[in-house]
């Protein structure tokens, strides 16, 4: 345990942010297995839906620092060639 005032706060603030990012990515990982499902049964308006839904939470994964901009843009560029696969 610390002793300095200033690492108390921020231990404190380390583990909010662990536990919404880590909310944040088990939120991405059932979106992108929604949109897999969708994929795999073939079910086009499905996949669609998915697909905005995942991109939208990307993004806003991204914007938040919780996984790279760079990944992000990888994953829906996977996803998009996917769903025009179908």
């Amino acid at each position: 345990m610390a002793n300095i005032k200033s690492q108390v706060k921020r231990n404190r603030q380390n583990l909010v942010r662990h536990e919404r990012n880590k909310a944040v990515r088990s939120r991405l990982r059932t979106h992108s297995r929604r949109f897999r499902q969708a994929v795999d049964a073939g079910d086009k308006q499905a996949a669609e839906a998915a697909f905005q839904t995942v991109s939208r939470e990307l993004d806003k994964a991204a914007s938040k620092g919780v996984v790279h901009r760079n990944t992000a843009a990888n994953r829906k560029s996977g996803m998009a060639k996917r769903l025009a696969s179908l």
